[in-house]
């Protein structure tokens, strides 16, 4: 019986495809190729090797250790996360149509790969390994599109800060621009930056579309067109890409971090959520209500709403994160409810054809949110659960008025209990990914609550007598 492995070689067109990637090598005088995956936290991984041996990486594919899905960290008591050193090596085989040319370095190109357990383990050799977070999202997104016959689409608001540099080269606390949201004057002094950024992502198939200064020292949001969510991922993958790359060209620091400022918004990363069903979209209203989204998207946002703690652990994956909830003031989504335009509430309808999820920030891993956002949509169409009326008024002066309403999680310890309870969106990390995400993050959280802040100092050092 063949393997997930020969199946993956055994696509239709796969040879072909290989040849015309030769073809743009030999073309475009590419000498080098990352090989690329990514691991638990979102981190881009792999291997490079020069364009020669193109085919045999094609079909042989390249070995690494699996701790590699877990960045190679080691936890706080010295053990490997995830795997340890006696565990088999995965292979990489690419997925040949992601090949790209690198615009900043027309020498170099990369290729996503997806991930299999080795032809010769004792167990479920060449089989689909499953901490691999991008290839369980494509297999994830495919299983629910064949038993319902509908497909996510998915458009991000990846928000982020560009920080100075201290004069030894290392990031500072400091933004490049004053915190004016929308400002023109201020997105204007970003704007060689931004286009080189634009001009790197269009052509890395990034449809960009519009972008604005936020209201954070430094924090731009650049956006581009909207897809299947396997696509949005890669694409989202790409754009940290380019601007890790960007920023090296100038000499700043693009940053990622959710919450590196308090008393000004955090680097959210906003979810706009559509199902389809081949070319049609299924959340438009079908009542007289123009508003209202139909009964599966209000079924879908039941979902939602239902497993939103446990989602919370997968879209708000830092200790970091959840700082951004404790900074009042700055519109972080704290309650399980949806509204119109709401954006007190952790789903708006944000316009009537779909829905923006707000708990995520800018940390996100998308392989992992997006597939358990498909699984908490699917259990809600299945069970066809009812998010209630929507609240149209501020959160909390409806919660001051008596309304009842489930706050999230407010730390990442308190959000790995959520999801541990959680057998739906556990779901959508199988086989080895819960087990690894669930270590990795677990360590994370122990770290912190292990350490002596400057806040501790401040606090407590001269507390007694």
């Amino acid at each position: 019986m063949p393997t997930d492995l020969d199946a993956h070689l055994d696509q239709p067109g796969r040879d072909d495809a290989i040849r015309e990637v030769r073809s743009k090598i030999d073309e475009s005088g590419v000498r080098y190729i990352y090989f690329q995956f990514v691991s638990v936290t979102g981190r881009i991984m792999g291997k490079g090797a020069p364009t020669a041996h193109w085919e045999r990486f094609a079909n042989k594919g390249f070995q690494l250790v699996y701790g590699s899905t877990a960045n190679l960290f080691i936890d706080r008591h010295g053990e490997y996360i995830g795997y340890g050193a006696e565990a088999c090596e995965l292979i990489g085989l690419p997925d040949v149509e992601t090949f790209q040319v690198l615009p900043w370095d027309p020498k170099t190109a990369r290729v996503f790969c997806t991930l299999f357990r080795g032809r010769e383990e004792p167990e479920e050799p060449g089989a689909f390994l499953t901490s691999d977070c991008r290839g369980n999202l494509k297999r994830l997104h495919a299983e629910f599109e064949q038993r319902t016959g509908l497909h996510l689409k998915v458009g991000t608001e990846p928000e982020m800060m560009w920080l100075k540099k201290n004069a030894d080269g290392t990031p500072s606390v400091e933004g490049m621009t004053k915190p004016y949201c929308y400002h023109i004057d201020q997105f204007s002094e970003l704007q060689p930056l931004i286009h080189r950024v634009m001009e790197y992502s269009e052509a890395m198939g990034l449809d960009m579309i519009q972008g604005d200064h936020e209201d954070a020292p430094g924090q731009l949001e650049l956006n581009w067109q909207f897809d299947r969510a396997e696509l949005t991922a890669d694409r989202l993958t790409t754009y940290r890409q380019i601007c890790k790359q960007v920023g090296r060209e100038f000499d700043v620091y693009p940053c990622f971090m959710p919450k590196p400022f308090m008393g000004v918004s955090a680097n959210g990363c906003h979810h706009n959520m559509s199902l389809w069903e081949q070319d049609t979209n299924v959340f438009l209203p079908d009542g007289e209500d123009q508003r209202m989204p139909s009964k599966i998207g209000l079924a879908a946002i039941g979902g939602v709403l239902e497993h939103l703690s446990a989602l919370t652990c997968i879209t708000s994956p830092t200790v970091n994160s959840y700082r951004r909830l404790w900074d009042t003031g700055f519109w972080a989504p704290l309650y399980a409810d949806w509204g119109y335009q709401n954006r007190t509430t952790a789903l708006r309808v944000s316009a009537p054809d779909r829905f923006e999820y707000r708990s995520v920030d800018s940390a996100v891993n998308p392989y992992l949110s997006f597939a358990s956002l498909i699984a908490a949509m699917s259990d809600g169409i299945e069970r066809n659960l009812d998010p209630g009326p929507p609240e149209e008024r501020n959160i909390y002066h409806a919660m001051a008025e008596g309304k009842e309403v489930k706050k999230i999680p407010m730390t990442l310890g308190d959000a790995l209990e959520a999801l541990r309870a959680d057998e739906v969106v556990r779901s959508a990390l199988p086989g080895d990914m819960y087990r690894v995400f669930e270590h990795y993050k677990r360590d994370e959280w122990e770290r912190y609550c292990a350490t002596v802040t400057e806040w501790d100092v401040k606090e407590y050092l001269d507390i007694l007598p």
